[in-house]
């Protein structure tokens, strides 16, 4: 038996590329969630009850949208990464040594989450280019998740003008 090649209306080229992006999305992602899960773990100090249960609230929706970010490299035919060796090779969000203090956790997870919103950003323009709308409106979803998210943290750091 013979399995059909992947043919969906998008180049092999583009396939490729937009693949090899969402592996690198899906590398941040997943270094994101495991740096939030371990905040959620070990936060403390006055901002405890607040961060701990942001922390669970986007270690859990980073888990959720992760295997949509895999089903959509398969879906465009290529192998998603999966081990902690590719996760860390592929991705640009860095582990902390130590414990950090609960800002020093908040401007980590913002900056992480920059770092994610860059990615997804640039495989929108690859989805964009290829008119590959399901990869596109994955990123737009994503993009709206992590600049929100962003957005929470860094008002936490805020002062008041008085």
């Amino acid at each position: 038996m013979k399995i059909p090649a992947v043919d969906i209306g998008i180049k092999d080229k583009d396939r490729k590329a937009i693949a090899d992006g969402l592996s690198k999305f899906l590398a941040d992602s997943f270094c994101l969630y495991v740096k939030t899960h371990n905040y959620h773990w070990n936060v403390k100090g006055p901002m405890f009850q607040t961060l701990h249960t942001m922390f669970m609230d986007q270690y859990t929706e980073l888990w959720n949208a992760l295997d949509e970010i895999a089903e959509r490299i398969r879906s465009l035919g290529y192998p998603a990464p999966g081990t902690m060796k590719e996760f860390t090779a592929l991705s640009d969000v860095k582990e902390v040594a130590g414990v950090p203090t609960a800002e020093e956790m908040i401007v980590d997870v913002i900056t992480a989450s920059q770092i994610v919103t860059k990615s997804a950003r640039k495989v929108l323009a690859l989805a964009d280019k290829a008119n590959d709308q399901p990869t596109a409106d994955l990123m737009t979803q994503r993009l709206q998740v992590h600049e929100k998210s962003a957005w929470m943290l860094r008002s936490l750091l805020e002062r008041q003008a008085g």
